[in-house]
């Protein structure tokens, strides 16, 4: 992908460092995940800084590799914490992090999270620096606890943490189908802002080579057939029902051996290798110890010949949110066995590159196995299709590209958002700066015409006379609320009610008479309904040239009731038919209406006044 200008990236990978060995008990597929698309990232022109927990004293603070820089976060102690235990130590890490980019001249383009609690960080980056975030969960937490139970060591606080950040991502990126459903249907994501993304293989590392040749350089017998286990040794890998299959499968293929391969060291060590114990108990309850090899910990360099030289790739976890291995296998022209759940069920293409069997049964793992190894068309032609997938859909390449291609959306659709958010600032700006002005052309000839109005208001309701008050649209709802701050109360505690009728308000006359007669006349109607001498009727018209309200002055003017226009404009034809009147000289219906509502509550403020001072007045004749 051509970027118009290098992008910065910021990985966090809190437990998965891109540094460190593969196949211990929390290094894995993200740590090859995270270096492998840092290392093509970086190759297509990105700055990429990858932060993750020191967990060595002696690591430095920042390693350039790869072509991308992996900086070294302080959080905890400088030594290995299961990731289990690492939640305690995240706001410190994310309080590095954060230091750590306010100090960057150039900030970030986008932050890209793996696992939640790398996600907790990418979203207070987003927080304090407005930087977007991608987040790849690798494993959710209630998948987990759904297929682990008590054997998942995580707080249940993770549930409530991913669901907030599945809501607060700019993009989640789904790793196979069942992910994306599993994020759709136990989270409630956005189905918008998921991507599908799956993990990769290397075609440096693995492809396929001579099947003797490796055996040969790995110490492995060239006349027996081989079924490969490869990766961590954690008991939901299910390795425990790949021993229990072999005892079956050595009954139809007497030589078969298993080679199982990862570990703490490279060296077989039950010590530092817990479940490596197990299964060598596992093998000696089955009799099939003799057919098993362990080889601890294997390097990159070599996995291809381990690959290539099995006859069949076996993994059967009962739990897998991807599973790079299936996929290497495949590039490596070797057939896979895999359970059918998690990613495997994606990325193994059943009857064409492996075949899929139920998770925790030997039986249809060890049929499926003698299958592949009895049958050498099937062989050949499981083989041949799962180097065409592999290379077609899961090239670390092709990965980095799609990766790199959410980044640009995720970039484009924040740069959109802030554009609106301008536009949506200038709009509000523009409001205030257009009521400025429109208040300050209003208050020179107001400020006298309102005290003016409000006295005229205050002698209707000193005089035992009512206010009636009419007006149409937005004018109709300014017209109740001046009705409702006068027959309750604007400030003044205690005062009496002040009789207010608002025209229109009686829906039943209202629509009655302008549905059998004219809705022209409609004010006209009740005003001769309602008016006596010494009343005021008050009309809002932001035209000034409402016919309705007109025919109503009109009548009141007939009936000596003093009209009072609020109004817009030039103040139209009301306004030579308006006792007083408060005209707001502009042509936009909006800012009238808005300088109506002011003038609204100036002349309860005064008429209140008014009134007060008239009560006090007779007060103080009573007392004399």
């Amino acid at each position: 992908m051509n970027l118009t200008s290098p992008r910065r990236i910021a990985v966090i990978s809190e437990h998965a460092s891109p540094l460190s060995a593969i196949g211990g008990v929390d290094s894995g597929g993200q740590n090859v995940y995270v270096a492998q698309v840092a290392r093509r990232l970086a190759a297509s022109g990105c700055e990429v800084d990858v932060f993750t927990r020191r967990d060595r004293s002696e690591l430095p603070d920042i390693v350039e590799f790869d072509g991308y820089r992996v900086i070294h976060v302080d959080a905890g102690p400088p030594s290995y914490v299961r990731k289990e235990d690492l939640l305690p130590h995240m706001p410190a890490f994310t309080e590095f992090v954060c230091q750590f980019v306010a100090q960057e001249p150039r900030g970030y383009d986008v932050t890209h999270a793996h696992f939640w609690m790398s996600g907790m960080t990418a979203s207070e980056l987003k927080r304090r620096f407005d930087i977007p975030f991608v987040i790849t969960f690798h494993a959710l937490g209630k998948v987990r606890r759904m297929h682990q139970g008590a054997n998942d060591g995580f707080s249940t606080d993770r549930f409530a943490i991913e669901e907030g950040l599945v809501a607060e991502a700019d993009r989640v990126i789904a790793e196979c189908p069942q992910d994306e459903i599993d994020l759709l249907t136990m989270y409630s994501a956005d189905p918008r802002r998921i991507t599908m993304v799956p993990c990769g293989y290397d075609p440096a590392e693995c492809q396929p080579v001579d099947r003797d040749a490796a055996r040969e350089r790995l110490g492995l017998p060239l006349d027996r057939p081989v079924m490969l286990q490869l990766g961590r040794l954690v008991p939901r890998k299910g390795v425990d029902n790949v021993i229990r299959a072999l005892r079956c499968v050595r009954e139809r293929v007497p030589e078969t051996m298993l080679v199982v391969a990862g570990g703490e060291t490279d060296e077989p060590d039950p010590e530092s290798t817990p479940e490596i114990a197990r299964l060598i108990g596992v093998a000696r309850e089955e009799g099939v110890a003799e057919g098993i090899r362990f080889v601890g910990r294997r390097p990159r360099s070599e996995i291809r010949d381990w690959y290539s030289a099995a006859d069949v790739f076996v993994t059967t976890p009962w739990y897998e949110p991807f599973g790079i291995t299936p996929v290497e296998a495949m590039a490596c022209g070797t057939p896979v066995i895999g359970a059918k759940v998690g990613g495997i069920q994606y990325t193994v293409a059943d009857g064409d590159t492996g075949l899929l069997v139920p998770p925790n049964d030997p039986d249809s793992l060890a049929q499926a196995t003698i299958r592949v190894l009895t049958e050498s068309g099937l062989r050949e032609r499981l083989a041949v299709g799962g180097i065409r997938r592999a290379r077609d859909l899961f090239t670390w390449d092709r990965v980095a590209t799609l990766i790199e291609e959410a980044y640009e959306a995720v970039i484009g659709e924040c740069a959109e958002e802030v554009a609106r958010e301008e536009q949506r600032r200038r709009t509000v700006q523009a409001g205030f700066d257009g009521l400025v002005q429109v208040l300050s052309d209003a208050r020179p000839r107001n400020t006298r015409e309102a005290t003016r109005m409000a006295r005229l208001i205050s002698n209707c309701f000193a005089g035992g006379g009512k206010v009636l008050v009419c007006g149409n649209g937005g004018s109709a709802a300014e017209a109740q609320h001046f009705a409702g701050e006068l027959v309750a109360r604007y400030q003044r505690e205690n005062r009496r009610a002040l009789p207010v009728i608002v025209l229109g308000a009686e829906f039943s006359s209202l629509t009655a008479w302008a549905n059998d007669v004219s809705w022209d006349s409609v004010f006209e109607r009740q005003v001769e309904a309602f008016a006596q001498p010494g009343d005021v009727l008050i009309g809002f018209s932001t035209s000034g040239r409402s016919t309705n309200v007109i025919r109503a002055f009109k009548e009141a003017r007939r009936r000596k009731v003093q009209t009072l226009g609020m109004l817009g404009g030039d103040g139209g034809d009301l306004l030579p038919l308006s006792t007083a009147s408060l005209v707001v000289p502009t042509r936009d219906t909006q800012r009238i209406q808005e300088v109506h509502g002011l003038l609204v509550h100036l002349l309860c403020e005064l008429i209140e006044q008014d009134l007060a001072a008239l009560d006090a007045l007779v007060e103080a004749e009573a007392a004399s």
